[in-house]
């Protein structure tokens, strides 16, 4: 069996690799001092996946996808968006599926808002449904709590890991991501979007803690480890 093997590279940018490709999401490396350990020039992409324009997001898109002539995946006003500076990218929207040749993709819904580096209009925020023939994981991006998280199980493959925001503040915090786990029927949860600025610092003893009494795990991955 090939499982997903997942790089935490800070704040919500992660690297998967599955099935020989090398999936990237979320690029904010260069701007953040958590993840100074990182150097972007070494970084293997073949696909980008972007769930939002926010700069906390895109960052580094443009800089990783020229070195690797990577393709982009996200919703169709930021993949026109980078079409329009000349990269190659795959547009999606809420609800939409599509298979590559990494795996079967499905972009979500997110509450959340979405804005280019240039003021521009980046559609509307989404997360992402990844699956092989026997793994199937999801980034839910930057999102609020919501009853559009109980849609995936009855619409996707049952989850082996939901990544989510538990920083608060910008995003729900790792109390709201405990319902979000029950509503998704999934009890193994990797945070993402903490730490990497004042307001969104948690307190991780007390976040594993909470999840711990309800039998659930919560993940709260170091930068540059490998899960």
């Amino acid at each position: 069996m090939k499982n997903i093997d997942i790089t935490y590279l800070g704040h919500s940018c992660f690297l998967l690799k599955m099935n020989g490709k090398n999936v990237l999401v979320d690029p904010f490396i260069s701007g953040n001092p958590l993840a100074n350990n990182i150097n972007i020039e070494d970084i293997k992409a073949d696909y980008i996946l972007i769930t939002h324009g926010h700069g906390d997001h895109v960052t580094d898109v443009e800089k990783i996808a020229g070195n690797n002539n990577a393709s982009l995946i996200s919703n169709f006003e930021i993949i026109s968006y980078y079409q329009n500076k000349g990269f190659e990218g795959h547009g999606m929207n809420h609800g939409g599926k599509f298979s590559f040749d990494f795996g079967h993709v499905k972009y979500v819904t997110a509450q959340h808002s979405s804005m280019l580096p240039d003021g521009s209009n980046g559609g509307n925020p989404g997360g992402f449904v990844l699956w092989t023939d026997n793994t199937c994981i999801y980034i839910a991006g930057d999102t609020a709590l919501t009853m559009d998280m109980k849609l995936i199980p009855m619409t996707c493959p049952k989850l082996d890991l939901a990544i989510l925001p538990i920083g608060d503040n910008f995003t729900m915090g790792y109390e709201d991501a405990i319902f979000a786990s029950d509503f998704l029927d999934c009890d193994k949860i990797m945070g993402c979007h903490f730490d990497t600025f004042p307001p969104i610092k948690i307190d991780h003893a007390k976040a594993k803690e909470l999840f711990a009494k309800q039998n659930k795990e919560l993940i709260i991955p170091e930068i540059g480890n490998t899960y």
